[in-house]
């Protein structure tokens, strides 16, 4: 099993910053993907970047130029650097990360941490 456990979320005016993290523990060690996904009220979750244990990523194109994901897998850890904040970008913040056991992938999540931009 791995656990995902999110900090670092907060109510911040429009373009203003916030940085998330996202520790990782147990199963760690073959963990491939990590990210981060968000979910406002009354929308599907979708996807805002996701870095690889190699440090390929990929963007939300909504957040591009905005937001970097970084990865310290030294400490499991998974960050989420947020400039320009848009009121859009108001919803929780969940993290994400996957692995394989043989053909097998898990998916597993955090709790989430909410994220308020004030216009």
């Amino acid at each position: 099993q791995v656990q995902l456990v999110e900090s670092g979320g907060g109510l911040v005016q429009a373009g203003g910053s916030l940085r998330l993290s996202c520790a990782a523990s147990g199963r760690i060690f073959s963990l491939n993907v990590m990210g981060w996904y968000r979910q406002a009220p009354g929308k599907q979750r979708e996807l805002v970047a996701i870095i690889t244990s190699g440090g390929s990523t990929n963007y939300a194109d909504s957040v591009k130029g905005r937001f970097t994901i970084s990865r310290d897998n030294a400490k499991n850890t998974v960050y989420l650097q947020m400039n320009s904040l848009k009121p859009e970008d108001t919803a929780v913040y969940f993290c994400y990360a996957d692995r394989y056991g043989g053909p097998v992938k898990y998916d597993y999540w955090g709790r989430g941490t909410q994220v308020t931009v004030s216009s």
